[in-house]
């Protein structure tokens, strides 16, 4: 017996280790190209892979030494790269596959994740709270499948690191040392790196558009430099480091509009009305105390609704977007509205080859793209469209402080911008009257599908509504400013939330909710 037992532990192949995956092959062999003396990083894994029930989407995060380039001002610095948003397996267990693959197509969400934070004298091994950060955008992207793009900006508002520092934002950029894209056996994948970024700055990417912002951030050695390290311990802005650099977002901010062409909003809800007063006044603040109380009931309840007699009707609770509706949308999102012609467009002929953005996959359904559905009306579903004669829109305070960019940076420019529920129930699209193949026109300015609503705002509209909320920008900080903060509750009550804006010639009205309702 003892014989047999040992006869059959010869007979065990020396390496009973299975075989590494190809997608993960792919980008291991990229990554020793690039730090070939750490064969074996650091690296943090997933205890329980994600297929089988674990909570984290990342198998591994590899934390690699970088030394910088100091004769630059590349400082030594930690670069973390993240295994998993990609397709490891091409199988199936973690990302769908829904046939053969077809050349240049994405593997699995066709990214992965990099990181750069400045290495502190004093450290001997990195830390791995940027990891515990990959693996939460890691999960919003599974959870919601909006992709991350160049360009892309993240409000965070806390310190990424949990301290006290200013660096309490994102933006995402390429990583200047990894291939730009990266072809493996399952598909292209391309690596996005974090930025962090105080508030100021991501205000001006708000208003302006993320790479330009990253290009003011590259040519500043203090802010990030050429390889746009973070450091946590950073104390002023690019406008204190450049005082340039406000002119220059202000110019952009003139000549070029803004980018940003969608939000997800932690509260959006909306609701056909017909009961405005003809003679109401265009702005109207409700009682705080009075409005919380009946918005904790019902967000758009305080003005009664009567259903037009030729539309459909709906209980208490306003429309849905389904899951058919909203795959539907985001389709019709990437494809793009067509601005007219004569409409001025983002002059990107001076940004590098790197700044460019992938419009073919720009953001799968977070609406951050110059354009959304071309081919709208050609879609049998989105024929059967409800006319509206009156709308109520609830926005909470975060959201609705993008409304003035929204208006003058995105509408007033010719555009639209789209502000999505983050429980995916709603969407609210305002749009340009020089943008073609929506829902709306000047005889029908508001229009809806399902939970989908579309607003066309005129010039005129633009200026009034922009008036009306330029209270919201002061608790947002202007470029190169000193900020309010990022603390949600002083801003709400300054704001005095619930307010109520009605303009009731247009038949519009707006209530803002706390963030916290």
């Amino acid at each position: 017996m003892e014989e047999r037992e040992k006869g059959i532990h010869r007979s065990l192949p020396r390496n009973v280790l299975p075989p590494t995956p190809l997608g993960l092959e792919a980008l291991y062999a990229a990554c020793k190209n690039l730090y070939p003396d750490q064969p074996n990083p650091l690296q943090v894994t997933a205890l329980i892979k994600y297929w089988l029930g674990g909570p984290d989407p990342l198998d591994y995060i590899s934390m690699y030494a970088n030394p910088g380039v100091p004769e630059k001002d590349i400082p030594p610095h930690w670069h973390y790269i993240s295994f998993g948003l990609s397709d490891l397996h091409g199988d199936g267990r973690v990302h769908h596959i829904s046939g053969p693959m077809v050349p240049g197509s994405p593997s699995g969400f066709g990214f992965e994740l990099t990181f750069r934070i400045k290495r502190e004298p004093e450290e001997t091994a990195p830390p791995t709270w940027p990891a515990a950060l990959m693996q939460a955008l890691a999960k919003y992207v599974f959870n919601s499948e909006n992709t991350l793009c160049v360009g892309d900006h993240v409000s965070w508002h806390r310190p990424l690191d949990g301290s006290e520092s200013r660096i309490r934002h994102m933006l995402m950029a390429e990583d200047p040392q990894l291939p730009s894209v990266l072809e493996t056996p399952f598909g292209a994948v391309k690596f996005v790196q974090i930025v962090g970024v105080c508030a100021e700055e991501l205000h001006a990417a708000q208003r302006w558009n993320g790479p330009g912002v990253i290009e003011i951030l590259k040519r500043l050695p203090g802010a990030a430099g050429p390889w746009l390290v973070t450091d946590m311990r950073r104390g002023e802005t690019m406008f204190e480091l450049d005082v340039s650099a406000l002119e220059e977002v202000e110019t952009g901010i003139e000549t070029d509009g803004s980018n940003l062409s969608g939000v997800s909003a932690r509260w959006c809800a909306w609701r056909e009305d017909t009961s405005f007063a003809a003679s109401a006044s265009p702005m109207r603040s409700s009682s705080p105390e009075s409005d919380s109380a009946n918005l904790k009931k019902d967000p758009i309840k305080e003005i009664k609704t009567e259903p037009r007699s030729d539309s459909p009707t709906w209980s208490s609770d306003p429309p849905k977007i389904s899951e058919p509706e909203t795959r539907q949308i985001k389709e019709e999102l990437q494809k793009g509205l067509n601005p007219k012609p004569a409409v001025p467009m983002v002059d990107r002929s001076s940004m590098k080859d790197g700044d460019e953005m992938d419009e073919s996959r720009r953001l799968r359904g977070s609406y951050d793209r110059e354009s959304v559905g071309a081919g709208l009306l050609e879609s049998t579903e989105l024929l059967r469209i409800r006319r509206l004669e009156g709308v109520h829109i609830t926005l909470n305070l975060e959201a609705a402080c993008i409304l003035p960019l929204a208006l003058r940076g995105r509408v007033k420019h010719g555009r639209h911008f789209t502000f999505k529920s983050a429980l995916g129930d709603n969407a609210i699209t305002l749009v340009a009257p020089s943008v073609t193949g929506t829902l709306v026109d000047t005889d029908c300015p508001y229009a809806a599908h399902g939970g989908w609503l579309q607003l066309l705002i005129d010039d005129q509209m633009v200026e009034k509504m922009g008036e009306a909320f330029d209270n919201l920008l002061k608790l947002t900080p202007e470029a190169g400013s000193e900020p309010i903060g990022d603390n949600i509750a002083e801003n709400e009550m300054k704001m005095c939330l619930p307010q109520t804006f009605v303009w009731s010639e247009h038949k519009l009205a707006i209530t803002i909710v706390p963030d916290k309702f």
